[in-house]
C-alpha cells in the first residue's frame, strides 16, 4: 500500500505537544541570513523541517549547481533548553551530509507572526525564517532501523520524513560502507571519484507534494517522492521495502507525530496596547504590507 493509505489506518497522534514549543512545528525556508561583519545573505536555499522531536535541514547555494562537496543536509534529533531557551541539534556522523556539524551554535528563537528570528548566541549570525505552510497534514516519521533483506543483517542508517501540507522532507543516510568510504576523506578537496558516494546522502525537499525540487543527490532532481511499498506495523511504526542501488532494503520507521488536520502558527500573541497602535496606524503602517514567505 502507499503512505497514505497506511496513514488512513492509523490513529492521530494524542501526544501533539512536545520537547519543543509548538511554534517551531512546520516547514521554515530562510529568508535571511545578516552577519556580524555587516553582510547579509538572502539568496541561498535553506529549509529547515521540524517534527515533535527532529529536524530535517537542505542547504544549497543554487537549486542545481552547488558543488557536490559544498551541498549541506542533515537530520537530528531536537534539543530544547527551557531554562536558557536555548535550541540545538544531536547530529550523529552518519546523519550528516558533511563530515563535521557546519553550525555548531545553539539557536536563540524569537518569533513574531509567521517568522522565527533566529539569533547565535555568540552574536555572529541572525537567520530570518519564514513559516511556509498553513494548515492539513502534519506527519514526522523517523527511521528507526533498516535491514538487508537478502542478509537479514541491520544496517546502521538514519532518516526520516516531515509532511507539512505539501511542503516534504526526505533524509536518507548513505549505505554503510559507503558511509565508512566518505568518512575517511576530506568532503572539501575529495576527487571527482567520490563524486557519487558523497552525494548518496538525501536531503530532499518538495515544495508541491509529489517531486523533489531541491536535493543534496543529483540523480533524484526532480524525481517523485517514493510513497509506496508501505505497511503497518503497529500504531506507531510503518515499514517500507525499497532498493538501493540493487539492494533491498526494510526500513522500520517510527511515527513521531501524527495530526491529519494541523494549523501552523502564522500569528503570534502581543499586548492590547500595541493591537490598537496597530489598528489605528494601519494606513501607514499596513499599506504595504502583505503576508512574506
Amino acid at each position: 500500500m502507499n503512505l497514505f493509505q497506511a496513514l488512513a489506518q492509523l490513529p492521530a497522534s494524542q501526544e501533539v505537544s512536545g520537547p519543543i514549543p509548538d511554534y517551531l512545528y512546520g516547514a521554515f525556508r530562510r529568508k535571511s541570513i545578516s552577519f556580524s561583519n555587516g553582510l547579509t545573505d538572502e539568496k541561498t536555499i535553506v529549509y529547515w523541517f521540524q517534527s515533535r522531536s527532529f529536524t530535517i535541514d537542505l542547504r544549497l547555494k543554487s537549486q542545481e549547481n552547488t558543488p557536490v562537496n559544498e551541498r549541506q543536509g542533515w537530520i537530528g534529533n531536537t534539543l530544547w533548553d527551557a531554562e536558557q531557551q536555548l535550541l540545538s541539534w544531536d547530529v550523529k556522523a552518519h546523519s550528516n551530509y558533511q563530515n563535521h556539524v557546519q553550525w555548531p551554535e545553539p539557536a536563540k528563537l524569537h518569533a513574531i507572526g509567521n517568522c522565527i528570528l533566529e539569533f547565535s548566541p555568540s552574536n555572529v549570525y541572525v537567520e530570518d525564517w519564514r513559516q511556509q505552510v498553513h494548515e492539513r497534514l502534519f506527519l514526522g516519521l523517523r527511521l528507526k532501523s533498516a535491514l538487508d533483506v537478502e542478509s537479514h543483517q541491520p544496517l546502521p542508517m538514519d532518516g526520516g520524513l516531515i509532511i507539512c501540507d505539501k511542503y516534504v522532507a526526505f533524509a536518507l543516510s548513505r549505505l554503510p560502507t559507503d558511509q565508512q568510504t566518505v568518512a575517511s576523506i576530506d568532503i572539501s578537496s575529495a576527487p571527482t571519484m567520490y563524486k557519487t558516494v558523497i552525494e548518496s546522502f538525501e536531503v530532499s525537499i518538495a515544495v508541491d507534494g509529489l517531486h523533489k525540487h531541491y536535493t543534496t543527490t543529483s540523480s533524484q532532481q526532480d524525481q517523485s517522492l517514493n510513497f509506496d511499498h508501505f505497511e503497518v506495523i503497529d500504531e506507531t511504526h510503518l515499514m517500507q521495502n525499497v532498493i538501493i542501488n540493487g539492494q533491498a532494503i526494510q526500513l522500520m520507521f517510527e511515527v513521531d507525530i501524527y495530526v491529519p488536520h494541523y494549523a501552523f502558527q502564522h500569528h503570534t500573541d502581543t499586548t492590547t496596547e500595541s493591537t490598537d497602535w496597530l489598528r489605528n496606524e494601519k494606513q501607514h503602517l499596513l499599506h504595504h504590507a502583505i503576508e512574506c514567505l
